[in-house]
């Protein structure tokens, strides 16, 4: 059963963010998205620390510790995507600003277009082949099929049965986390998940980016007094990594020999 686990991967990937931002939207309304945009100080700040704090110490971490360059490039290469559709859900049940999460996730999701490729020729550049060419037609038909076109629907869906709007979430939800749990069995069970591979620093420096980048943008929020669930949305934000366009990114750049 295990050992055709890689060829769902994918497609369990793609069906688990559907679903979460299908959730997500049933809840949300243009309305939500309008008041963000009024008070823009958030967002802004949440989208500083995306893009900058994020690869900085992620490249700070290779530099500063032995890590075999492989690990090093793998770091920044996590930090260059976005934020992950899963910081949305986390969000969500944290009761954090929902319409403040999935636009910072839409925004760096868009903007990755041009980040993602600066970041990796900034801070990695002497591992990646001369011919690198970002894949922008996968990575937005990534973007539109598992977070804008579920998120669109889910909304619609909200709007043309508000009385059915709780429980189109919380099934999505549901649904959702299951895939998760299907997703994390399967990698376990084939082996694709082996923390022992590159040593103790492998998983160590992995522990590190992200306690770094979470207490680090909590702090900033903090200090600049914005209100508990926009802190909870950013800090989930820049912690949690669209890992399924990090690996797409992996297969691209570094393919297994």
């Amino acid at each position: 059963m295990f050992e055709r686990y890689a060829d769902y991967e994918y497609w369990l990937a793609s069906g688990q963010l559907a679903l979460a931002m299908l959730a997500m939207g049933a809840l949300l309304t243009p309305r939500d998205f309008v008041r963000v945009l009024l008070q823009p100080g958030a967002l802004l700040l949440g989208l500083a620390l995306q893009l900058c704090l994020v690869p900085l110490l992620a490249w700070g971490i290779g530099r500063a510790l032995p890590l075999e360059a492989g690990v090093a490039a793998g770091l920044v290469l996590v930090a260059a995507v976005p934020g992950g559709t899963i910081s949305n859900l986390i969000t969500y049940l944290g009761r954090g600003n929902l319409a403040l999460s999935i636009s910072l996730t839409s925004i760096t999701s868009v903007a990755c277009l041009a980040t993602t490729p600066l970041i990796l020729r900034l801070f990695v550049g002497a591992h990646l082949p001369a011919e690198f060419e970002m894949p922008v037609a996968r990575v937005a038909r990534e973007i539109a099929t598992t977070l804008l076109l579920p998120l669109s629907t889910g909304m619609l869906l909200g709007w043309r049965f508000p009385d059915w709007r709780e429980a189109i979430s919380r099934w999505g939800v549901r649904a959702s986390l299951t895939l998760i749990g299907v997703m994390v069995v399967g990698a376990a069970g084939s082996g694709r998940l082996d923390p022992s591979l590159y040593g103790p620093l492998g998983p160590a420096s992995t522990l590190l980016l992200c306690f770094g980048i979470q207490q680090i943008a909590m702090g900033v929020c903090r200090a600049a007094g914005l209100a508990g669930p926009d802190r909870l949305a950013i800090g989930v934000e820049v912690t949690v990594r669209n890992t399924n366009l990090a690996i797409m990114l992996k297969a691209s750049l570094f393919p297994a020999v």
